[in-house]
C-alpha cells in the first residue's frame, strides 16, 4: 500500500475517562493528548514497518491540534484544525488511499459503552441511521465507502469495536477500554501500543479488498436534539422534516448528501 490515511479522536484513548481530560488547555489534558500521540504512533511504525509510503493524519478532535507531530515517524503528513467541509474528521481523504484507520473513537451517543459518549458534539442524545445508533466510526466510515477506501482497523472502547461488524466484521479492532457507568477499565498504555500496532501490521497484510465498507442502498437519518428549538431549526433544510419535538429527519439514497445534511443540521 502506498498511502494510509488516519483519522485521530482523543475520547477512546486508553484511560480517559472526563471531559476535562480532552480539552488542550487544561494541565490533565496533557497526558491524554500524549496518548493519543503514542497510540497513533504505534499504527504509523506499523505501516512503515508494512512499506507504506504516506501516511495521511487528520487530528480529527476538538480544535484539531491534539497530536504531537514531532513523536511520529518521518513518512507521515498530519491535517491540523478544519477544513469546515462535510468530511470532517475524514478532510483530506481521497480514492487514492489504500486503507483507513480510527484511532482513539468511542461509542455513539445513546449507547453506554464509554463515559465520553457521544456522536460529533453535544446538542444530540442520538443520531441514527437506518434505525442503527449512528458513531462517529460508523459515519465516518460511510464517508470512506462513498471513496471506495476500506476501512481497515479501528480501536477505541469495546462496546464500539464490538459494533464494527455493521460496516464490515474483518475489520480489525484494538479495545483499550471498556465502559462502566460513569467509570472506565483500562489496559496498560504500553499494552494498547502493543496490541494496535500488531492489528496493524495484521490488517495491512491482509487483501484491502477483505475490508470494503458495507455501503446501504437507501439513508434514513433521525437526530434528536436535547434541544427542541435545535429540531425546529433543522427542519428547514431542504428534504429534512421534523419528526417529534426533539427530532429531525432526512434520507437519500446520495451518501454526499446526507454529509451535508449532518454537516449543516447537526
Amino acid at each position: 500500500m502506498d498511502k494510509l490515511f488516519i483519522s485521530a479522536d482523543i475520547e477512546g484513548v486508553c484511560g480517559i475517562v472526563d471531559w476535562v481530560e480532552t480539552e488542550i488547555g487544561e494541565q490533565q489534558g496533557a497526558y491524554f493528548r500524549s496518548e493519543m500521540t503514542k497510540e497513533v504512533g504505534a499504527a504509523c511504525d506499523a505501516a512503515v514497518k508494512k512499506g507504506v509510503k504516506e501516511i495521511f493524519i487528520k487530528d480529527a478532535h476538538g480544535s484539531g491540534r491534539s497530536i504531537d507531530p514531532s513523536a511520529l515517524p518521518q513518512e507521515i503528513r498530519i491535517m491540523r484544525a478544519w477544513t469546515r467541509d462535510p468530511f470532517s474528521m475524514m478532510a483530506g481523504l481521497d480514492k487514492s488511499f489504500g486503507g483507513v484507520f480510527f484511532i482513539g473513537y468511542h461509542s455513539a451517543a445513546g449507547t453506554d459503552g464509554s463515559p465520553l459518549a457521544h456522536t460529533m458534539n453535544g446538542n444530540n442524545v442520538a443520531v441514527k441511521i437506518n434505525g442503527n445508533l449512528a458513531s462517529e466510526f460508523l459515519i465516518n466510515s460511510y464517508t470512506a465507502g462513498y471513496v471506495g477506501v476500506p476501512v481497515m482497523l479501528l480501536t477505541g472502547d469495546a462496546a464500539l469495536c464490538s459494533s464494527a461488524g455493521l460496516v464490515n466484521p474483518n475489520i480489525k479492532t484494538v479495545a483499550v477500554s471498556e465502559g462502566i457507568g460513569n467509570a472506565s477499565v483500562s489496559i496498560h498504555p504500553a499494552l494498547a501500543h502493543a496490541r494496535i500496532k500488531e492489528a496493524a501490521e495484521k490488517a495491512l497484510s491482509a487483501d484491502p479488498k477483505s475490508f470494503a465498507v458495507n455501503m446501504p442502498s437507501m439513508f434514513k437519518l433521525s437526530i434528536h436534539f436535547k434541544q427542541h428549538y435545535l429540531a425546529k431549526r433543522g427542519s428547514y433544510y431542504p428534504g429534512a422534516k421534523q419528526t417529534g419535538a426533539h427530532e429531525v429527519s432526512f434520507k437519500s439514497k446520495n451518501w454526499d448528501e446526507v454529509l451535508a445534511f449532518l454537516f449543516f443540521v447537526l
